[in-house]
């Protein structure tokens, strides 16, 4: 018996499929494009991401081993917050808005001026922010009134492929709560959407993300290369399935992914609420995720790469530049970056920079300076967990945990063992294990039918280390504190972009 899980990322909507022991048959990939009409703006056309979709989808069976008829549920994961609206009539209406997109910052910065962020948090476990679908619904009431009329249903990214496949529109427990429901009873409450001036906002049915949502139609089929009426679970959203799918999504466990965002989160029994992250709903009712994040992770680390790492012979950059990293983190460094090329957890106005440069660093001391300061990004975000849930250990996924040289920097970094997983997929995983759980394939979606210890390897910190990256942490965090009068006065060199 096969799974599907289909994972959608900012630029790229991925199909795998997967057997019932967790094994990846086969891997499939599409780059959905970008739009940037205008700054700020950053989209999708709904219609090209279910195209791109079902040709990844169709790739993937053509390439199992296997018949469609072997797969026995789909299930979807996409990034989350954002927005995709459909009309009345349930067609697309505009494009999809991503979590990148930023120009309901002013709408947020008037909130928390005004206090309706405060008592948003009190209300839904979170400080509204520019890419939340409360602030992005505020900023099209307000600037695009006539598209903001129209809405007939909002929904998440994964929502959409859900709809694609099976015409049914609606959401998950984990979706549900980007922005509207109350942190207590984990359900939508009346007082919520007028909060933000959106009362009488038409919000989708809540099932849970391994309930049996649907079956895919025969035009999705015909799409897809999937039989007709192979089931389709809610799904989830894609922070959840990481840790899902990683092994994290444990009590006591911080589950971090490395990648465009610092990914920081643990679940929990008990709703805590606090201005430092977001507690949102779990998997199931009765449990919560809290998670702490900011765009400011392994995307400088590629940023890094992409400009000034030129291709010197045959071997990809990522990994000829391993030496030079190991090389510089044996040797003392006063080299520091603060790592915000596209967003940081200070605001959107605080910047990337170097410190502590001199002329006789090379590329290995900037590259250490990259990679230490993602890993004190990471830092901020799991301290914040710590004081109010006290995991004692990480689960770390990402593309740069590949690396053992920059797991074990994690662990020294965080003071804390840290966990990587040989996992392949993992937020495709975590939908595949909901979808599994829907037709009975699996006990519940915590039954990940893998062995554990044989797909994982922990990197403990090193004493010394930990006392070293301690006190370049604390200078880190320090010239964040100094530069932050100054960071709107960077921002204003460049002009109104």
């Amino acid at each position: 018996m096969l799974i599907l899980g289909l994972d959608n990322g900012l630029t790229v909507t991925k199909a795998v499929i997967f057997d019932e022991t967790g094994r990846v048959l086969a891997t499939a990939r599409r780059r959905v494009a970008q739009l940037m009409p205008r700054p700020r703006h950053v989209e999708r056309d709904m219609a090209d991401l279910w195209r791109q979709t079902a040709a990844a989808v169709a790739e993937a069976i053509a390439a199992c081993g296997h018949p469609a008829a072997d797969i026995v549920a789909v299930a979807a994961t996409a990034h989350g917050d954002g927005l995709y609206l459909l009309d009345r009539a349930g067609a697309p209406l505009g494009p999809g808005i991503l979590s990148l997109d930023s120009r309901a910052g002013g709408v947020a910065d008037g909130w928390v001026a005004d206090g309706t962020a405060a008592r948003a948090l009190a209300r839904t476990g979170q400080m509204p922010h520019a890419s939340a679908p409360a602030a992005i619904l505020a900023w099209l009431r307000d600037h695009d009134p006539a598209r903001f009329a129209a809405i007939g249903h909002v929904l998440a990214c994964k929502d959409w492929l859900t709809l694609c496949l099976t015409g049914r529109i609606g959401t998950d427990l984990t979706e549900a709560s980007t922005s509207f429901t109350d942190v207590a009873t984990q359900g939508y409450a009346d007082d919520i959407p007028g909060l933000f001036g959106l009362a009488g906002l038409p919000l989708p049915d809540i099932a849970l993300p391994d309930q049996v949502v649907g079956h895919v139609t025969a035009q999705a089929a015909a799409l897809t290369g999937l039989m007709p009426g192979t089931p389709v679970v809610a799904g989830l959203h894609d922070v959840t399935a990481s840790a899902l799918g990683s092994g994290g999504y444990v009590p006591g466990t911080v589950a971090i992914v490395a990648g465009t965002y610092s990914i920081n989160q643990t679940v929990t029994d008990r709703p805590l609420s606090d201005p430092r992250w977001f507690c949102r709903n779990g998997i199931a009712r009765g449990e919560w995720n809290a998670m702490s994040i900011s765009p400011a992770s392994a995307a400088n680390y590629d940023w890094f790469l992409d400009s000034l790492c030129q291709e010197e012979g045959d071997q990809p950059a990522h990994l000829r530049v391993i030496p030079e990293i190991e090389a510089a983190l044996a040797r003392p460094s006063s080299a520091l970056f603060h790592p915000y090329l596209f967003g940081s957890p200070h605001g959107p106005q605080a910047s990337a920079a170097f410190f502590g440069l001199r002329g006789w660093h090379d590329r290995g001391d900037m590259l250490r300076a990259v990679i230490e300061g993602i890993a004190f990004n990471h830092r901020h975000h799991v301290d914040a967990l710590r004081d109010g849930f006290r995991p004692t250990a990480a689960r770390l996924t990402g593309g740069i945990s590949r690396a053992p040289v920059f797991a074990q920097l994690f662990a020294d970094v965080l003071a804390m063992p840290v966990t990587v997983s040989a996992t392949e997929e993992a937020a495709a995983w975590g939908a595949a294990l909901c979808a599994g759980s829907g037709v009975g394939l699996f006990a519940s979606p915590r039954h990940d039918p893998r062995d554990a210890a044989a797909i994982t390897q922990t990197h403990h910190p090193d004493p010394a280390r930990v006392a070293d990256m301690a006190a370049r942490h604390a200078v880190f965090t320090d010239l964040g504190a100094a530069l932050a009068p100054l960071w709107p006065r960077i921002e204003a060199l460049q002009g109104d972009t």
